[in-house]
């Protein structure tokens, strides 16, 4: 699990997700024993315009261009380039060992080639995927977006870098209701199968899909935590690497959020881990 302090700020805004990583290792480090944490490397300028526009790059971390949450905040400058370098090695980690890697970050997906938006600044799924490639040229990359939102950004990058080596799939393209799911639930399998020709998956867990998320939701949380099993049953079973973040959630107060996330790395545990929890 990849985590530094230096990825936290206080962005002053409706998101939590600048905070998040902070609370949610604390909550980690009570209930899960046994992590392997490490602390990440922070994404160069370079890394970052693996994805970006350089001239948005230099604009967001010298404090010229607003960053996804609108605002020139040098704290939230800072601790950026540690969001993404988190999520570069989780997913370097989980290509080498051919397991499971975390990254407990959010903020990636809205960012797209030359802006920000949505709470997001740098695509760190796409800075990882790229900094994969490079190390690996024949290198094929998955990205399993289950926020509650579509990834635009995403996919706004694949389309400017012609990147047809990722394969992207967002939920929202086509799960987005109460009556949805069940059949969403069982078509996990389904849909995770298409990344088997990866070399890894990039699962981005979102915690909003919650009903009573303010910017949900349609899945309970046995839900949620039956999703998670599902997509990491399907991982192990495919021999699939993966590397997963937190992505959204807006609940008030905090902690039934970072009960979700909690919820994840129990499923995680039960699927990948070397005792029982």
């Amino acid at each position: 699990m990849f985590y530094t302090e230096k990825m936290v700020a206080d962005a002053q805004s409706f998101s939590p997700s600048a905070g998040k990583p902070r609370l949610v290792v604390a909550s980690w480090r009570e209930r899960f024993r046994g992590l392997e944490y490490i602390e990440p490397k922070p994404a160069t300028s370079q890394q970052l315009g693996l994805a970006h526009d350089p001239g948005y790059v230099r604009g967001v971390l010298s404090g010229i261009i607003e960053n996804g949450f609108g605002n020139r905040l040098p704290a939230v400058a800072e601790a950026l380039p540690y969001t993404c370098g988190a999520m570069m090695a989780a997913a370097e980690c989980a290509l080498s060992r051919g397991t499971v890697a975390v990254a407990p970050v959010s903020g990636f997906h809205h960012a797209c080639y030359a802006q920000g938006g949505g709470y997001c600044t740098f695509n760190g799924l796409v800075v990882a995927a790229q900094v994969l490639r490079g190390k690996r040229q024949d290198c094929r990359v998955g990205i399993l977006d289950f926020d509650e939102h579509y990834g635009n950004g995403t996919t706004d990058i694949i389309r400017h870098l012609s990147l047809d080596w990722i394969r992207h799939y967002s939920a929202d393209a086509e799960w987005d209701a109460v009556d949805q799911a069940e059949a969403f639930l069982e078509a996990i399998p389904r849909i995770v199968r298409p990344f088997a020709d990866c070399d890894v998956l990039l699962y981005q867990a979102g915690a909003d899909p919650h009903v009573d998320d303010p910017l949900g939701g349609w899945l309970t949380t046995d839900q949620l935590r039956l999703r998670d099993r599902r997509v990491f049953d399907e991982c192990k079973t495919l021999r699939l690497p993966v590397a997963w973040n937190l992505a959204g959630g807006y609940q008030n107060p905090l902690r039934k959020v970072l009960d979700i996330h909690d919820n994840t790395m129990r499923e995680c545990w039960a699927v990948f881990g070397t005792n029982d929890r």
